[in-house]
């Protein structure tokens, strides 16, 4: 797909019937093993899909290329979501999926390094991805290499100090080659963001941090698009992706208990009945 113009209808349709199908490898590979987080597996699949599918420089068959671009997944607890996406776009085989979380399997709770190809970062502690994303963004800017880092974070991941801390760093620097998408759904383990730390308006803070702060609608591909254009040059830029915990699954949306929660028979049949409705691809 062409990078930089708003996408096309076509690509447009390309990248929803990814995201459907993600979703629909979410359900089905959760319904299987009875475990993963869905709910923010979910609200992340478009961002995702449209770093994978659109915007990223990245090759499957030569995924540790010098001058690619790199995406860190922060908000650990969401790689069911990582590594279909990853599967789906040939880093390894979609049939491996149904290996998650499965004793001697490389697709763990949380991504490792040197194990699955295509994951840059090791994830476990959530707050820890911000950090290593700069550490990469400073050593291409040293070796003159024109690429970015993409670091998704959890809002609920926000409340971690060390990722104030390399905001800190990244305002002060105005390091253009890192790109921290945060992951607005509002939920977190247990309650919403806000009665866990009160209205803390997140946005004025990083405008503070000095940054450039960009808003979309992450569950649009046409608004993502428009955030991504909107980025700057020699500025340090954030991108706020508002975004629905549970997207695509209507009795899982905006609900705190499918943070993790396990479906039974018939709320996977109902899942599984509204992705049908929606597109994407059918392999089971």
């Amino acid at each position: 797909m062409k990078k930089g113009d708003n996408m096309n209808k076509n690509e447009l349709n390309k990248l929803k019937e990814i995201a459907n199908t993600v979703r629909r490898d979410c359900i089905k590979i959760q319904k299987i093993i009875n475990s993963g987080h869905l709910g923010g597996s979910l609200s992340a699949v478009e961002i995702m899909a449209y770093l994978y599918f659109y915007k990223m420089n990245i090759d499957n068959k030569e995924p540790l290329k010098k001058d690619r671009d790199v995406f860190v997944l922060s908000k650990g607890h969401a790689s069911l979501g990582y590594y279909s996406v990853l599967a789906r776009r040939g880093f390894f085989p979609v049939e491996e999926l149904k290996t998650y979380r499965q004793i001697n399997s490389r697709l763990q709770g949380h991504t490792e390094i040197d194990s699955v190809p295509g994951v840059e970062c090791s994830t476990g502690s959530l707050g820890q991805g911000l950090s290593f994303g700069l550490g990469l963004a400073l050593g291409y800017k040293k070796k003159n290499i024109n690429n970015k880092v993409y670091v998704l974070l959890g809002d609920g991941e926000m409340q971690e100090g060390q990722i104030w801390e390399a905001l800190l760093l990244q305002g002060r620097l105005q390091l253009d080659n890192l790109i921290p998408i945060i992951d607005n759904n509002r939920l977190q383990l247990d309650d919403y963001c806000e009665n866990v730390v009160g209205d803390w308006k997140m946005k004025e803070k990083l405008k503070a941090f000095k940054f450039n702060v960009i808003e979309v609608d992450g569950n649009d591909f046409n608004d993502i698009d428009k955030g991504f254009n909107a980025l700057k040059p020699d500025k340090a830029n954030i991108i706020i992706s508002n975004t629905v915990k549970g997207k695509g699954i209507s009795f899982m949306e905006n609900k705190i208990e499918w943070h993790s929660k396990k479906m039974n028979d018939e709320e996977y049949k109902l899942a599984l009945q509204e992705l049908d409705n929606q597109g994407g691809e059918k392999d089971d």
